[in-house]
């Protein structure tokens, strides 16, 4: 990799609505995967419209969190997991890094087999074939392509996710029914509600985004010539924090947008049918078809393959950024392969495993439970500690978290916190 040094001249004036647009964006679109459209699937066509509410709650709670993870990494200089080692115990670390592979690599499993059921609904053909396609192509395009113009297609690939917009106006929806479900909550106190409400929330809010925006503010500022952590550069403060902001809010309203548009799609046509018993993304598509037409299928499957292509890279990555630097290898997408040899080794690794998953006999459902659990559990001791070093002056020196970020971090936490218990309650209710 070039090594930039902080004497080269200052960046170039950012376009506020394009050139800002990048960690956000990707990081966004990418927790949109086959395993979060499932989710939405689910949601509404169990409980129609009714819990559209929850991605209007969710919004500020995500924003705030992935605010904060984006600071971390432009303040520091390191991502979330650098930061943990500096500052924590080993143990600790090693607890929360190699529950984020297990979680990670068992999405990737569970979203693999997702694309490769979409392709098979729309071309025909062995799933497991298009499966391990898409796991050899996401190793290749991570490991050698460059990282600049890798970036650039991940933007491109959030475009994928309009495929759910554009499904939604192919169906008829009450659109005052959806008013009604977004702006006021109708609350049913069952078990399967308040765990529908816990998935989605553990969905939007999930420790492998944490670690990729940190370690993407890393990378953009080893990469952007002049650039430096803020605590070296603090001149730089009040553009990046800003193309910070504007990033963030605009990828995470992407993303929650584009969840409602899934919630409101199946609800309007699986739940007004009476197909309340959806389990994975390709079930939902399949299960549009007789419904709402094969227009609205073939666009809601293009959705489940572009989000994955998204999303696999993301979860591999920040699987890799975590266990690098937790080792104190080198790590970073704009190094060339031999430069990070474990980096991109776990990279594969972990993809490999994943694409290995669909071969065997497992249930793909109960992988994607298990993977929302450790989501679910490792979320709220991370959210804790990354709260506790946003806000220690010797980490981020005068970068500390304002109060009204603070404020809203600790209550995106504690959400997480009261999900957890609400998601291990709900195992000993019958």
């Amino acid at each position: 990799m070039i090594e930039m040094t902080n004497t080269e001249a200052a960046p170039e004036k950012r376009s506020l609505f394009l050139d800002a647009l990048g960690p956000g964006l990707i990081t966004g679109a990418s927790d949109d995967d086959p395993s979060g459209i499932a989710t939405y699937s689910q949601a509404g066509a169990q409980f129609g419209y009714g819990l559209g509410w929850t991605l209007l709650l969710s919004y500020p709670l995500m924003a705030a969190i992935q605010l904060i993870s984006a600071r971390i990494g432009r303040v520091t200089g390191h991502g979330i997991a650098g930061n943990i080692r500096r500052y924590y115990p080993p143990w600790l670390l090693h607890l929360l890094v190699g529950l984020v592979l297990i979680a990670n690599t068992v999405n990737l499993g569970a979203d693999l087999g997702a694309m490769g059921a979409a392709v098979k609904l729309l071309a025909g053909g062995p799933a497991l074939l298009y499966v391990a396609g898409f796991g050899v192509a996401t190793v290749l395009l991570e490991v050698f392509m460059r990282y600049s113009r890798y970036v650039a297609v991940l933007k491109w690939l959030s475009l994928s996710l309009l495929a759910y917009v554009a499904t939604a106006f192919t169906v008829r929806l009450s659109w005052s029914d959806v008013a009604l479900g977004v702006f006021v909550p109708h609350l049913v106190w069952s078990r399967d509600y308040l765990v529908t409400i816990v998935a989605v929330l553990g969905t939007t809010i999930s420790p492998y985004l944490f670690f990729w925006q940190a370690e993407e503010e890393v990378e953009e500022t080893e990469e952007k010539p002049g650039a430096a952590p803020l605590k070296e550069a603090p001149e730089q403060a009040p553009s990046e924090i800003r193309r910070i902001e504007i990033d963030t809010y605009l990828g995470m309203a992407a993303s929650n947008i584009v969840a409602l548009f899934i919630v409101v799609t199946t609800a309007a046509t699986l739940h007004a049918h009476g197909v309340t018993n959806i389990q994975t993304s390709a079930d939902a598509a399949e299960a549009l078809k007789p419904l709402a037409g094969d227009f609205a299928f073939a666009l809601f499957a293009c959705g489940i393959i572009g989000t994955g292509l998204l999303a696999l890279p993301v979860l591999a990555g920040s699987a890799a950024y975590a266990l690098g630097e937790a080792l104190r290898w080198p790590v970073g997408l704009a190094r060339l392969w031999y430069q990070a040899r474990a980096f991109y080794g776990t990279i594969a690794v972990a993809t490999a495993i994943g694409t290995i998953m669909n071969f065997l006999p497992l249930d793909p459902i109960k992988a994607l439970f298990w993977s929302a659990v450790i989501n679910g559990v490792t979320a709220v001791p991370i959210m804790v500690i990354m709260m506790l070093v946003a806000t220690r002056p010797q980490v981020m020196g005068r970068f500390v978290l304002s109060p009204r970020l603070c404020f809203t971090g600790w209550l995106s936490t504690s959400a997480m916190a009261l999900a957890a218990v609400v998601m291990i309650g709900s195992w000993f209710v019958s």
